[in-house]
């Protein structure tokens, strides 16, 4: 897929966000930081929390949720989260960007953060992920909802999951995309509003599931 490092972010344009592991290594490596990556995605898609996500999660449980919810309601987004996938060692994101550099200024705050969460819990230095993201500005709503199908499919097409695991994998919006999870920071109608069913979102995406594969197999043939 092509990427334009000098490609300027417009307001109200869709982009597939994407990078991955420093030396294609693991940048989630249990369960605990797939979660915490997923707080940080909806921690940092609103402007300037007034603390960093290291601070909140000191905060007495039984208090962030009203932070949390205070935040959301108090200050504006800088992107929405259409669709996203945490793999082994990448991520992809589908976002809309809100206000003027939204979206360079999410992954920053994103990444940084988890950066040295990760470093701090592995004792490690440097970079965790590959320079800076990779990004292509969706051009119609074809390509959309293609982008959608490729982002929700990794799991499967790099062979981490079986088809029939895909319903439940949580580190990926499909779940919520199927009303399978009470997650809910994904504008996940941007894509189903396509399709007259949820149902018929499912079987766009698994329809695809053979020849994202094949791809796959012979991305990795053309490597070695």
């Amino acid at each position: 897929m092509p990427t334009n490092r000098k490609l300027v972010f417009a307001n109200d344009e869709i982009y597939h966000v994407f990078n991955r592991g420093v030396e294609k290594r693991p940048i989630f490596t249990d369960k605990r930081e797939y979660k915490r990556a997923l707080l940080a995605l909806d921690f940092y898609r609103f402007t300037s929390p007034p603390v960093k996500l290291s601070k909140f999660l000191i905060i007495p449980k039984d208090q962030q949720e009203k932070f949390l919810e205070n935040i959301k309601k108090e200050f504006e987004k800088l992107v929405e989260i259409i669709c996203y996938c945490l793999m082994p060692n990448h991520f992809h994101f589908l976002l809309k960007q809100k206000m003027d550099n939204g979206i360079s200024t999410f992954i920053s705050n994103l990444t940084n953060s988890y950066t040295r969460y990760f470093n701090t819990k592995h004792e490690r230095i440097g970079p965790l992920l590959e320079g800076i993201f990779k990004a292509v500005r969706i051009e119609s709503e074809e390509q959309l909802m293609h982008t959608s199908r490729y982002i929700h499919l990794n799991p499967v097409s790099s062979f981490l999951i079986e088809p029939e695991e895909l319903d439940n994998y949580e580190w990926s919006s499909y779940p919520e995309f199927l009303g399978h999870s009470d997650k809910n920071f994904v504008t996940k109608d941007l894509i189903l509003n396509f399709f007259p069913s949820i149902a018929a979102y499912k079987k766009f995406v698994l329809d695809q599931v053979d020849y994202a594969r094949q791809l796959e197999l012979i991305k990795h043939l053309t490597l070695e």
